[in-house]
């Protein structure tokens, strides 16, 4: 049986810190990274989505951080296809950022950063959380082969936005096949489950390492409103119960599972990681 390791998609999240949830003495960055390693043994890193990492940031992590956490890093978005602030990126790129010079640059200075947690053995996964707009086909393919040459060695998952990839047997077949072609592992997703953007709770396993779930709440104004109405959720019992077969089951099959929730309204998300434990723990 595979570890399964328990947390949450962000520790810096603005709704968390504005919590009570960090105790006095402990709200400035340092203080925040302990406090939160003290509890969960995996977090996602979500600043790097929005701006590249720095060397100097991964080896605070790293210093700060007990022996066996890991951080899932989310890959920049300009890696992914994202639209990209002009500010998040380095000064000097081309005029055209995502002409093959510029890229070549975002993704060194990217795998620069990284180096860090992985040489001190801290690096759980990168995260690709691909948009909507990449379905599967021809295109996607050469994505997903570029984004492997670019990683390699590296340990990296993948989140698809895209229901296609996922909607029937026979696509979640190859879909889960072109991913293992990889070496990536497949994130499978909790969300809403009836919204036509709904990306169906499959479970599959892509890699013998890891297998990565992400809960994003379940709040009917995923993909329209604020963030806050995006992933204002409070999970249930019930609701947390239903994947606890699935999550032994890929444990299971894996090395390792890694279980973040992503509902960062206040305190929502640290709370149902911690309940997760429980029930995980319990047998429930």
């Amino acid at each position: 049986m595979g570890e399964i390791l328990v947390g949450t998609c962000s520790w810096t999240d603005r709704a968390l810190v504005g919590s009570s949830w960090y105790p006095a003495g402990r709200r400035d960055a340092e203080g925040r990274l302990r406090h939160y390693a003290e509890r969960f043994p995996v977090v996602e890193a979500d600043s790097t989505y929005y701006g590249l990492p720095s060397v100097r940031t991964s080896e605070l992590w790293a210093r700060r951080t007990p022996d066996g956490f890991v951080f899932d890093v989310k890959a920049f978005s300009l890696l992914t296809g994202h639209p990209t602030r002009p500010a998040a990126l380095p000064p000097g790129l081309p005029a055209d950022v995502r002409s093959p010079k510029a890229l070549d640059e975002v993704w060194r200075r990217f795998a620069d950063g990284v180096r860090p947690l992985r040489e001190a053995g801290r690096l759980g996964a990168v995260l690709f959380q691909f948009p909507p707009w990449l379905r599967p086909g021809a295109r996607a393919r050469d994505v997903l082969a570029e984004c492997a040459a670019r990683t390699a060695g590296w340990p990296v998952c993948v989140e698809f936005r895209h229901p296609d990839w996922w909607r029937d047997e026979e696509r979640r077949a190859t879909t889960a096949e072109l991913l293992r072609s990889h070496g990536f592992s497949a994130v499978a997703v909790d969300m809403h489950p009836s919204l036509p953007s709904t990306v169906p709770p499959v479970t599959p396993v892509t890699s013998p390492g890891l297998a990565v779930v992400r809960f994003h709440g379940r709040s009917p104004a995923w993909g329209t409103g604020s963030k806050e109405d995006r992933f204002r959720h409070e999970y249930a019992d019930e609701e947390l119960r239903e994947w606890l077969p699935r999550v032994r089951a890929l444990a299971g099959r894996t090395e390792r599972v890694h279980v973040l929730f992503n509902n960062c309204c206040a305190d929502a998300a640290v709370r149902a990681a911690t309940r997760m434990r429980e029930l995980l723990r319990d047998g429930a």
